[in-house]
Parts: structure tokens; sequence; C-alpha cells
């Protein structure tokens, strides 16, 4: 026991070489984590901004659909999904 807590002279083995390298896999996995959560960002689970209603909002917001095309599409969605009302989809 006493040769693998002592090298030679009496300093640490090649052992303590591997306290380094532990660390570093723990920060390196660390900040693997952090990234693949900031990637995916709050609301991407079940995504709730990509309903269809919000999509429509932003295709008229972008000038894609005009203001009746909007109204027309809205009204359909409306009765699919249970929305009363027009106010404002985006």
């Amino acid at each position: 026991m006493q040769t693998l807590a002592h090298f030679g002279d009496g300093g640490p083995g090649p052992w303590i070489l591997l306290f380094p390298l532990i660390w570093a896999l723990v920060i390196a996995g660390g900040v693997t984590l952090l990234r693949r959560a900031g990637r995916r960002g709050p609301g991407r689970r079940g995504a709730p901004d990509d309903s269809p209603i919000t999509v429509l909002g932003h295709r008229f917001a972008s000038g894609e659909i005009d203001e009746d095309e909007y109204w027309r599409r809205l009204s359909v969605l409306d009765e699919r999904f249970g929305r009363t009302g027009k106010g404002g989809a985006a």
C-alpha cells in the first residue's frame, strides 16, 4: 500500500494525474448538459408557439397573407380549436 501512495523519492505516485482528468470530465459533462438545455430553451417542450393559430398570426404579420385571408383562416381554426371571438392570434 505504501508504494501506491509514494513514488520513488517519497512524492505522490503517477495516480495523482487521474484527479485533474476526473475533474476535466466532470466539467465537460456539466458544460455539455448546460448547452443542451440552452438549445432546447424554456418553451421547446410541447412547443405551444407552434400552434396553428400562432403560425397564422406570424404569416399575417410577415405579409405572406392579407387580412381577408387571415380572418377567413382564423374562423376555420376557431371552429376546429374552440377559440371564441376574433382577438389577435399572434
